[in-house]
């Protein structure tokens, strides 16, 4: 399949270029696939004054009117699913199949926000004095201005996206700068649905990275801003925003994932879990199980199916059948999940299968599962972003969940069990925006998603999502007795 594709930027419903581009590669070749516009400051303040011009005609749409627009774009999305995936694969590395799931994930958020438009309600509240009548009402927050990531390059932009389109916003997204062209392309479907020129902007830019980023975050006229990526950075962003201008802030940072399997689990559902969690787009999520408790008791049993299942994961370029782990993003990835597995084999784990590099390419990694992982070493306390399964022995339920919490971060959490009683007191214990029981993978478009401590603030999908992007006013009516 021949991939068409968008290369320059998109501001204010034009395509924009610029002296100084950069390069994006594919990380499963290294070789480059297009060049994309640098831009800087002014480009970014630009975009951010075409959204503030388009503003007021979109929020003063109906819902409906907004929520048809949104459907033609949802549905220009499914037509072009295959293309879609195809951008997916050759920027981010992903799997095509996975790919594929990415971008349908992608689309599904579109769809949801264009019929959540039509049920962003106010309320009538009961009056404390005869002559006042007291009602809330529901407005667009404003311009927002959203910074997204590499690892799903197209369903960061439309959970974001969507709802503040939905909520009758405007939007400008600064893309990562491995993975621009699925948001081009997002940005060329846009325009064909009849979104309005300056509501969807698409700032492109690798060395003035922090110079775009302090505009979003600084500019009087963006009052929401939407930040998907570490913590380390997004305290830096949520700062700027707040002593900047005190904008409305959202923000979906880092994870390290517990997946706990208690001994009266089914193992084999267990494993089938694990994998699913832990090796989707090669480990690259901030929601995938990042450390995996056992139970002492079925701990070698486990380890032991666990090993076998990743043993047989196929390992190679995306775009290649069969392939379900692709490359890591960069070099910079690679020696990091390299560096700690040296880590943990250093301090007495071991590697039941894997270990090392891959032979598949330079930024391949060998799916690898390390037992006899202690709570001191790296892949326990930091988050990998790799292929890479440790194993930590556990031999109580408080045990397991003191482990599980013994972090700074939040996001997800995942365990196994077939005790319905103890289903219950974990998960209510255990301190993490989202739980899945007996399940590896559950995001969907209707779902809150966000998390606790220094995973974040707010909820991104489901009803909650947009309210993110509404302001409530209360309006007071007198004089009515």
């Amino acid at each position: 399949m021949t991939l068409s594709f968008r290369s320059d930027a998109y501001i204010d419903g034009q395509w924009r270029t610029a002296a100084r581009r950069f390069k994006v590669y594919n990380p499963a070749t290294q070789k480059v696939v297009a060049e994309v516009p640098d831009l800087a400051a002014a480009d970014a303040e630009a975009a951010v004054a075409a959204a503030h011009r388009a503003l007021p005609p979109w929020a003063a749409k109906t819902a409906k009117e907004r929520a048809a627009i949104l459907t033609a774009w949802f549905d220009l999305m499914i037509a072009d699913l295959d293309r879609l995936a195809g951008l997916i694969t050759l920027e981010g590395g992903k799997p095509l199949t996975e790919a594929k799931g990415e971008a349908a994930y992608g689309a599904a958020f579109i769809e949801w926000f264009a019929e959540e438009a039509k049920r962003a309600y106010g309320r009538t509240i009961p009056t404390t004095a005869a002559s006042r009548r007291y009602i809330t009402l529901k407005q667009p927050v404003g311009v927002c201005a959203a910074i997204t990531p590499w690892n799903f390059p197209m369903a960061m932009i439309t959970r974001k996206a969507g709802p503040a389109l939905a909520a009758g916003c405007s939007i400008v997204l600064k893309p990562p700068h491995q993975t621009p062209l699925t948001a081009l392309a997002l940005a060329e479907l846009a325009e064909k649905a009849g979104v309005p020129a300056g509501l969807f902007n698409v700032v492109t830019t690798d060395t003035h990275t922090a110079d775009v980023g302090r505009v979003l975050c600084e500019s009087p006229l963006v009052r929401k801003f939407s930040f998907t990526g570490s913590t380390a950075i997004g305290k830096k962003l949520g700062a700027a925003c707040v002593g900047s201008t005190v904008k409305r802030v959202s923000l979906e940072l880092g994870g390290n994932a517990p997946l706990l399997v208690f001994a009266d689990a089914d193992l084999d559902l267990a494993v089938k879990g694990a994998v699913a969690s832990k090796f989707r787009n090669a480990g690259q999520t901030c929601v995938c199980a990042n450390r995996i408790l056992v139970e002492h008791a079925i701990y070698d049993a486990f380890s032991a199916k666990l090993a076998e299942a990743v043993r047989q994961l196929k390992v190679g370029p995306g775009d290649q059948p069969g392939v379900e782990i692709g490359p890591l993003i960069d070099e910079k990835a690679i020696q990091k999940v390299t560096e700690m597995v040296g880590d943990a084999i250093g301090g007495g784990a071991k590697a039941l299968v894997g270990g090392a590099r891959s032979e598949a390419g330079a930024q391949f990694f060998q799916p690898t599962v390390l037992a006899d992982v202690t709570r001191q070493m790296r892949v326990n306390t930091e988050e990998i972003f790799g292929p890479v399964a440790p194993l930590i022995r556990f031999r109580s339920e408080d045990e397991a969940v003191a482990i599980a919490n013994d972090t700074p971060f939040g996001l997800a959490a995942y365990f196994f069990t077939r005790d319905i009683a103890r289903a219950w007191r974990v998960a209510e214990r255990i301190e993490a925006g989202m739980v899945s029981i007996n399940e590896g993978v559950y995001s969907n478009e209707v779902i809150p998603f966000g998390g606790v401590k220094e995973s974040g603030l707010g909820r991104e999908g489901g009803v909650e999502g947009l309210e993110e992007y509404l302001e409530t006013k209360f309006v007071n009516f007198g004089g009515v007795a």
